[in-house]
């Protein structure tokens, strides 16, 4: 909202209305483990919030990419402060706060949902009443919350050809 002059579109991602991270509570307070060695810390790489399938290949790039080494052992390139803020129940205020937001934004928006991920098919009917005709509604199929470990052609075909669109539009 703060910066609604500069965009000019946006796709949100398999985004839930008003839920919270499901591990936001438990990473919030998280304490950097020490590992050993590199390959200890490897192999403790998981998606947060988890999912079934990632790509191998796109696995052990990010992993390798998450972490740094200390003077006493590896640890997880992770900022707690992500979660900052009050730990609240979503509120009725929630969904009329959402609802005004986007009707304020003057901004192109497309909104993908991933059919293995967070938003459960009726907050899915939701989103699409709120959104009506501002933007696309995808499904993406097969995919789980994060569709760039899982999907990553069909996700990269699917934002493609909504850049596209928007471009001629």
């Amino acid at each position: 909202m703060q910066y609604a002059d500069q965009i000019n579109s946006m796709v949100v991602i398999d985004s839930p209305l008003r839920d919270r991270a499901p591990e936001e509570a438990r990473l919030r307070d998280h304490k950097h483990t020490q590992y050993r060695t590199r390959g200890e810390i490897l192999a403790r790489f998981t998606a947060v919030p988890s999912q079934e399938v990632i790509l191998p290949y796109l696995r052990e790039h990010i992993a390798a990419e998450s972490i740094r080494e200390t003077g006493h052992g590896w640890v997880w390139k992770f900022d707690a402060a992500i979660f900052g803020g009050e730990l609240l129940d979503p509120t009725p205020d929630d969904q009329d706060s959402l609802e005004t937001m986007l009707a304020r934004m003057r901004c192109r928006l497309g909104y993908v949902r991933c059919e293995r991920g967070l938003v459960p098919a009726e907050m899915a009917e939701r989103i699409r009443s709120i959104l009506q005709l501002r933007g696309p509604f995808v499904e993406l199929a097969e995919a789980g919350h994060h569709p760039m470990l899982d999907q990553p052609l069909p996700l990269v075909a699917t934002l493609r050809t909504l850049l596209e669109f928007w471009s001629i539009t």
